[in-house]
């Protein structure tokens, strides 16, 4: 299991109202619009739009301003065609790989942001490719596990989940893009509480870091996930979640 999930899934627990809601909407409406604009405006039709609108809506996004955010990207208006999709890659403490993905309509400010952000918390931006490779793209649901035992999870095996990982106290339910959705409504059917479902890059290898390096790495991702323009970032570490837990606070 990554590290990343379980960190995902301590800061779910932790979690207080954002006291930058207007940054967090701004970063979701450019998420639909990028996915409309690619995939059409009809959430039932295209899983990446309706994943986004579904986090706009648990983030009490106001049903106006998701609406907008479709149109806009549907529209023939120039804000969705400005707007691109930038894959960054680096690494860092511990030699983690990292993915960083932004949403930007200035790719020269957007990497200079990232760049910053790298080299300021003891990291390094790589080449295009460079760690691209240990990561593939998955449906990714986290699921309590102390709420809920394996057999809880069937209906999303069902409904065409590959895979349900299970690692200290958390679930992970993996499945193919396509089926991502399917597999998520199942689990709602069947009345099981997500703590997250995101269409997240998976790495295939794992990096172990010691708790000095995870406080370290926590403060870059952090930092990442703090610029306007980045959308998410995954990375390939591994720690306990008791370790997590400290550096978290």
């Amino acid at each position: 299991m990554s590290g990343h999930s379980k960190w995902a899934s301590i800061k779910h627990k932790k979690a207080v109202v954002d006291s930058r809601r207007g940054a967090q909407f701004s970063k979701l409406a450019r998420a639909i619009m990028v996915a409309a604009r690619d995939g059409g405006g009809d959430p039932s039709a295209n899983a990446t739009l309706e994943n986004a609108v579904r986090k706009a809506k648990e983030a009490s996004m106001p049903k106006d301003n998701i609406e907008r955010a479709i149109a806009k990207g549907t529209g023939e208006g120039g804000e969705a065609e400005a707007i691109e999709t930038v894959l960054y890659e680096g690494y860092g403490p511990g030699g983690v790989a990292l993915l960083v993905e932004a949403i930007t309509d200035n790719r020269n400010r957007t990497g200079a942001d990232v760049r910053h952000a790298f080299t300021k918390n003891g990291g390094s931006m790589g080449e295009p490719g460079s760690v691209a490779y240990l990561f593939a793209k998955k449906g990714t649901i986290v699921i309590d596990a102390t709420r809920y035992a394996e057999d809880d999870l069937m209906a999303a095996v069902d409904a065409g989940a590959e895979d349900i990982v299970a690692d200290e106290d958390v679930f992970e339910v993996i499945s193919e893009l396509a089926d991502f959705t399917a597999v998520r409504q199942s689990l709602e059917s069947a009345g099981v509480e997500m703590q997250s479902a995101e269409l997240a890059y998976r790495p295939s290898v794992l990096v172990p870091v010691d708790e000095g390096q995870a406080a370290k790495l926590m403060r870059l991702l952090e930092t990442l996930e703090e610029l306007d323009d980045v959308e998410a970032v995954h990375a390939n570490f591994d720690a306990p979640a008791e370790v997590l837990q400290r550096v978290a606070g």
